[in-house]
C-alpha cells in the first residue's frame, strides 16, 4: 500500500508492544474490497505472521442519527461480517463507549497493531487522538475514503473547487488504480467470538425513530455495486442535463452507499472508465464524485470550525454581521421546520422528501438550506436547525458533504461574493421563481406534500 495514505501513524510508547493478533477497528468505510485500510491492517499482519480481527464500535445516538439510519448501516455490515468470515478474518460489534470498550477489547486480546480508517469528523479524529494517548501499540490511521489521500493532495484548506481541482486532476493517473483484494489471511485466530444478535440489535440500542421514513432500498456492498451499475447502464447518459431537475431520475442514488463505506469513490471512477463513455459525457458526475466530495473532506480536516460560522471566510462573516438586524418577512422554529409547516410549498416538499425517503435532492438541498437561513434570526441559529434537520434525517448526513454544503448554503464557504441584498448580504441567493425556471416545480410539489398532514 502507498504510504502516503497513512494520514497519521502513531508508534505507541513501546516499539515492540503486545504480541496478539492485528486490529483493524472499522469505522467510515463498511466493506470488504476496495479497501486501503483494510489492505495495510493485513499487509501487517502478514508481515507479523499475525491473526487479523475487525471490530466495529457501536453507539446510541450518534450524532443525532435515527432508527431506519442504523438499520440501514446494520443490514450493511451484517453482509460484511459474513465477507469477512469467509476470509478467516473474525468480525465483532462492541456496544456502548468506543473509547472504553475499544481500550478493553485491546487489553483482553493483546493486541499488536491497530489499524482505522480516516474521518475528518471532529468526533471521529477527536476519539482516535484519545485512543492513541492511552495505548502502547502503534497505531495507523489510513485514508481509503479519498481517491488521492486528503493530505496528499493539499496541505492546507483549499479556498474554492477551483483551486483544489487542479491538484486533484494532476495526482488523479497516480492514484486511481485496483485496491489489491483481501488475501484469505493464513492465520487464524483461535479465540471464540461471540455471535452478533443481528436481528435484535436495534432493539437494544437508545435511538429515536422517524414513523415517516421507509427506507425500502437494499443497503451492503452488493447493493451498492448493483446500484453503480444501473446508475451507469440508465442514467449517467442523462445526468448532465438532467441533474438539477428533481422530477426527473438522473441522479446516482450512491450517497448512502459512499456515506456509510459500503462503495468506494475509487470504484466509482474505475467502473466510469472501464464504462466506455467519454470524457465529455461523465465529466459533470466526475465533478460531483471526485472534485466536490474531496473539497468537502479537505474543508473539515483543516477547518475545525465546519460546522458553525466561525468557519466561514472573512468576507461571509462581515456581510452577515451587516445584516443580522434586517428584518424578515417570515420567522419559523425548529417544529415548523421538522414538519414543513412553512408559508412556502416548494420548500415543504423538500422537507417532506426528507422526512420520507431520507434523502433530499442535490439541487434543491441547497434551496432548503439557504431558506432556513432566510428564515430565522441569525446565521448561528440556521446553522443549528440545518446541521440538525441534515444529521437527523438525511440518511447521508453527519458526513463531511452535508456540513460543508450547509456551511456553502449559510456561509458562502467555497463561493463568492454576490450582488448585495436585504438578508444575505452578499451570500449567493436563490428563490422560489429560480427554481419554476429549471424544472416543474409543481410537479414535485404534488409528489411530496400528498402525505403532510400527519404529525408525530
Amino acid at each position: 500500500m502507498d504510504r502516503r495514505r497513512i494520514i497519521k501513524h502513531y508508534q505507541g510508547k513501546s516499539a515492540e508492544g503486545a504480541r496478539g493478533p492485528v486490529l483493524y477497528w472499522m469505522s467510515r468505510e463498511q466493506r470488504s474490497e476496495d479497501h486501503w485500510p483494510l489492505t495495510h491492517a493485513q499487509e501487517v499482519a502478514l508481515e507479523k505472521k499475525r491473526p487479523l480481527i475487525v471490530v466495529f464500535t457501536l453507539m446510541d445516538d450518534y450524532l443525532g442519527a435515527n432508527a431506519s439510519h442504523y438499520d440501514f448501516m446494520l443490514r450493511g455490515l451484517r453482509e460484511v461480517a459474513l465477507n469477512l468470515t469467509k476470509l478467516n478474518i473474525p468480525f465483532l460489534l462492541l456496544q456502548g463507549d468506543p473509547l472504553e470498550e475499544l481500550l478493553s477489547f485491546i487489553k483482553s486480546q493483546d493486541i499488536s497493531h491497530l489499524v482505522t480508517d480516516f474521518d475528518p469528523l471532529k468526533s471521529k479524529s477527536n476519539l482516535q487522538e484519545s485512543i492513541a494517548e492511552k495505548i502502547t501499540l502503534p497505531l495507523d490511521i489510513v485514508d481509503g475514503h479519498n481517491i488521492v489521500p486528503v493530505t496528499t493532495a493539499s496541505p492546507k484548506k483549499e479556498y474554492a473547487a477551483y483551486t483544489l481541482r487542479p491538484k486533484l486532476h494532476k495526482r488523479l493517473e497516480e492514484f486511481l488504480r485496483e485496491v489489491p483484494e483481501i488475501k484469505k489471511h493464513p492465520y487464524s485466530y483461535k479465540k471464540v467470538l461471540p455471535p452478533i444478535p443481528w436481528d435484535s440489535l436495534l432493539d437494544h440500542l437508545t435511538i429515536k425513530k422517524n414513523p415517516y421514513l421507509k427506507i425500502t432500498y437494499p443497503s451492503g456492498p452488493t447493493a451498492a455495486k448493483d446500484q453503480l451499475r444501473d446508475f451507469i447502464n440508465h442514467r449517467l447518459k442523462n445526468y448532465g442535463a438532467n441533474s438539477n431537475d428533481p422530477t426527473k431520475e438522473a441522479l446516482s442514488g450512491l450517497s448512502p452507499y459512499l456515506h456509510f463505506g459500503q462503495l468506494s469513490s475509487q470504484r466509482v471512477l474505475l467502473a466510469l472508465e472501464e464504462s466506455q463513455f467519454s470524457s465529455s459525457l461523465t465529466s459533470d458526475f466526475v465533478e460531483q464524485i471526485f472534485v466536490r466530495k474531496e473539497l468537502s473532506d479537505n474543508f473539515c480536516y483543516y477547518n475545525r470550525n465546519y460546522d458553525n460560522v466561525r468557519g466561514f471566510p472573512d468576507w461571509a462573516k462581515k456581510t452577515l454581521d451587516a445584516h443580522r438586524d434586517d428584518p424578515r418577512e417570515f420567522l419559523y422554529n425548529y417544529s415548523d421546520f421538522l414538519y414543513g409547516k412553512t408559508h412556502d410549498p416548494l420548500w415543504n416538499a423538500a422537507q417532506w422528501e426528507l422526512l420520507t425517503t431520507g434523502k433530499i435532492h442535490s439541487y434543491l438541498r441547497m434551496y432548503w438550506c439557504k431558506k432556513i437561513y432566510q428564515w430565522t434570526p441569525s446565521p448561528e441559529e440556521a446553522m443549528e436547525i440545518a446541521t440538525k434537520l441534515n444529521d437527523g434525517y438525511s440518511i447521508d448526513g453527519r458526513d463531511p458533504n452535508g456540513y460543508t454544503g450547509i456551511a456553502w448554503s449559510i456561509g458562502g464557504v467555497h463561493d463568492r461574493a454576490w450582488t448585495e441584498r436585504p438578508v444575505f448580504g452578499k451570500i449567493r441567493y436563490m428563490n422560489y421563481r429560480g427554481a419554476k425556471r429549471k424544472f416543474d416545480v409543481e410537479k414535485y410539489i404534488r409528489t411530496y406534500l400528498k402525505d403532510e398532514t400527519d404529525e408525530y
